[in-house]
């Protein structure tokens, strides 16, 4: 049971694990790359940290990045999560999944969610600057698939001319039946460069009020778009204190609220990528059905 006073209408909390990502995408929002380091966060303080998203009473966690998988204690700290009795997302771009991870992703309540952007391999490898990872990430989709994991894909609109359209019903041909499109938004790398920093009109609505986010670093804001909006530190601070604190109540009103239609427009979840709506009770409620059953 929750052993610290619940955080009113926060759903799900994104952990970014490391900062390191395998592609250099160039609209990234936290400005990942091979060449960015890890984070200040240890092991220890991201356990810390999973603990006290549990004793707040909030139900969800989301590992991401930079890369999740490129982390070494991400099987741990899923494991964990899952004993606490949270639900699991891993937000990866799926070009590589050791075979230990697949393991852990097929427990009851774990999740994957990928970004997706062309069916095209060279356009696919011009946006996230690496090159052939295309064959890669298809093949883990379908094997994602093939062990009825939970897994949703955003399209991402980032280039003109990109092949939003035939992307999405690659993704559908591969089995994937929760897709949503979005553009790339205003921060990161696809930052206004007319402007010295990133405005609260490039957020949902939803950050602060249901989403918390905690960077590579400990720094914690409304999700991984909000990162200049920085409450606190779990590195220097409890989390509960931060969220119950002056500052995050203060960055909560700067926010606009929701429209009315939802997140605006009909997006991939970066602008949400904490969504688990499909994982739980829609696929967390039931078991999975066993490799045997597949047509």
């Amino acid at each position: 049971m929750p052993t610290t006073t619940p955080v009113a209408g926060v759903i799900s909390v994104e952990l970014e694990i490391t900062g390191t990502c395998n592609a250099a995408c160039t609209h990234c929002c936290t400005n990942s790359s091979p060449q960015t380091p890890a984070g200040r966060m240890t092991r220890q303080d991201w356990q810390h940290v999973i603990a006290d998203v549990a004793e707040l009473g909030v139900p969800a966690v989301q590992f991401i990045g930079g890369e999740p998988t490129l982390s070494p204690h991400l099987p741990l700290f899923i494991d964990q999560a899952r004993d606490a009795g949270l639900t699991v997302e891993v937000y990866s771009n799926l070009t590589h999944i050791r075979p230990s991870l697949w393991n852990r992703l097929e427990h009851q309540g774990v999740c994957l969610a990928t970004s997706y952007y062309s069916d095209d391999p060279a356009q696919h490898d011009t946006i996230t600057r690496t090159r052939g990872g295309l064959p890669r990430i298809r093949a883990n989709i379908a094997e994602a698939i093939a062990r009825r994991i939970p897994l949703r894909a955003g399209v991402v609109e980032v280039i003109d001319g990109q092949r939003i359209e035939q992307a999405t019903a690659e993704l559908r041909r591969l089995g994937v039946t929760r897709i949503q499109v979005d553009r790339a938004r205003k921060v990161g790398r696809a930052a206004d460069q007319a402007h010295t920093r990133p405005t609260a009109d490039e957020l949902c609505g939803r950050c602060f009020r249901q989403r918390v986010s905690i960077s590579p670093d400990g720094d914690v804001s409304g999700c991984i778009l909000s990162r200049f909006m920085v409450a606190g530190n779990v590195r220097e601070q409890r989390l509960a204190d931060i969220l119950h604190s002056d500052r995050w109540a203060d960055l909560s009103a700067a926010v606009p609220l929701p429209r009315a239609e939802g997140c605006p427009p009909d997006d991939s979840d970066d602008c949400n990528p904490a969504n688990t709506e499909a994982c739980p009770p829609a696929y967390g409620a039931a078991p999975r059905p066993s490799l045997g059953v597949l047509s």
